[in-house]
């Protein structure tokens, strides 16, 4: 029986390794090649020696060197941190008190809302990308920041999310704090938010990197490079003559860092978000 177990295992752990070598590698490729000159890109494709950087360290970070002073990288990379920041900060709010007014408020319609904004989570995003710029370009927010941050920070999962945490949060906690007079806005900061610090970094970080990977909309909402997000640019980048893979691939590089840091830092409540555990209750 023990031997099946430890088989069973050595599978199971051989199988995940494979799988994640599968993803690994693009991502491998992709730094290494933004470590060698253009020349060695593409060189020795068939063997592992694609998969390290330039023999010579003074090479690995002369292509950063050259795409910074070429593009603007750094002004796109504080576009799209400020986009990233404030689009979870809004999500955070917005589909938190949403959830809150499912999860603790009684009013008329509120199963028949809650059922219509369930059946919004089988409805493509792309579907709604000309009802949203018409809307934007009636409300003359084209070419404005706020046409990328305001149009997705409502998100039925989010609210879902947040529901399911406050509803898990006991009736008597919500009672005592009226007895000592607290409003319902006191109890929703100062109660019910404390308490669900494993939803708030889900979604906030969820929200963070699904506004980083954004490229359809931005795309559509800009037109002064100035205000480009990472993704946008990447792409002006890649068709800007002359082009360099290496320097694209630095630039791939470089937009995919702070998304590794976000989630190294808050893998542990993400994980604790989307397994609905974590309510803060001890």
């Amino acid at each position: 029986m023990k031997r099946k177990r430890r088989m069973l295992t050595i599978v199971e752990y051989t199988l995940l390794i494979l799988l994640a070598m599968i993803f690994l590698f693009p991502m491998i490729w992709m730094i290494v090649s933004s470590m060698k000159p253009e020349a060695d890109v593409f060189n020795n494709l068939t063997s592992f020696k694609a998969f390290l950087p330039s023999l010579n360290p003074a090479n690995w970070f002369k292509t950063y060197q050259a795409v910074v002073s070429r593009f603007s990288v750094g002004t796109y990379l504080f576009n799209s941190l400020f986009y990233g920041l404030t689009f979870a900060f809004g999500s955070i709010l917005v589909n938190s008190l949403a959830g809150f007014a499912f999860a603790k408020i009684n009013f008329s319609g509120k199963k028949v809302i809650f059922g219509l904004l369930l059946a919004l989570l089988i409805i493509p995003m792309e579907t709604v990308l000309i009802p949203q710029f018409t809307i934007i370009t009636k409300l003359g927010l084209v070419n404005n920041r706020l046409a990328v941050i305001l149009p997705g920070i409502a998100s039925a999962f989010n609210i879902y999310l947040f529901r399911n945490f406050f509803i898990a949060i006991p009736e008597e906690i919500i009672e005592s704090a009226k007895l000592d007079g607290a409003s319902t806005l006191q109890i929703f900061f100062k109660i019910m938010l404390p308490m669900s610090k494993p939803a708030i970094a889900t979604v906030g970080v969820l929200s963070f990197i699904g506004s980083w990977n954004d490229y359809i909309w931005p795309l559509m909402v800009l037109t002064d490079k100035s205000k480009f997000s990472m993704q946008v640019a990447i792409t002006a980048i890649n068709t800007t003559q002359p082009v360099y893979i290496n320097q694209v691939m630095a630039v791939l590089t470089i937009s995919t860092i702070p998304l590794i840091i976000v989630y190294i830092v808050a893998q542990k409540y993400i994980v604790q978000g989307l397994g609905g555990s974590g309510t803060g209750i001890k």
